[in-house]
């Protein structure tokens, strides 16, 4: 199981926003859970979405319907869908995306392959995600702090 990152301890505990390790299974199995969404959950269902897996595509699948089934119950109709990328970027640590080095030099800092690299598949995922114009972006420097690419 992964864990939560230092950046989100702040709502950890709670469940009250969704984590990053949460997110990721999303991604992977091609649901866009909503906030308000995740809110309408029992703190019993949240905590089960943080543990189930969902790296193979029988647990993705799993994953899936699990959630749509609880969405389904909580709300009267499923989440939407989004499509599953076949490589997603979060997988490659040859190559730093458009948007991370965009939001990198916004921040006044040099990502370097060789950091992009060292970094595990989460925490790519992770900057990815806090590099987004759409996202709130106050964890992109506490992300790459916790994950020792700035001092």
């Amino acid at each position: 199981m992964m864990s939560f990152f230092q950046f989100e301890q702040d709502f950890v505990e709670s469940l009250r926003c969704i984590p990053m390790q949460v997110r990721m299974k999303l991604d992977t199995c091609g649901v866009k859970l909503k906030l308000n969404h995740w809110h309408q959950l029992t703190q019993a269902e949240r905590q089960t979405l943080v543990e189930m897996p969902c790296a193979t595509d029988a647990e993705a699948k799993q994953y899936h319907d699990y959630l749509q089934q609880l969405v389904t119950e909580h709300t009267g109709k499923p989440a939407s869908e989004l499509p599953v990328e076949e490589n997603p970027p979060w997988l490659n640590a040859a190559h730093i995306p458009e948007t991370v080095q965009q939001k990198a030099r916004e921040m006044g800092v040099n990502l370097e392959l060789h950091h992009w690299k060292r970094l595990t598949p989460a925490q790519r995922f992770a900057i990815i995600k806090l590099s987004r114009p759409s996202h709130e972006n106050k964890n992109f420097i506490p992300a790459l702090k916790e994950f020792n690419v700035l001092n």
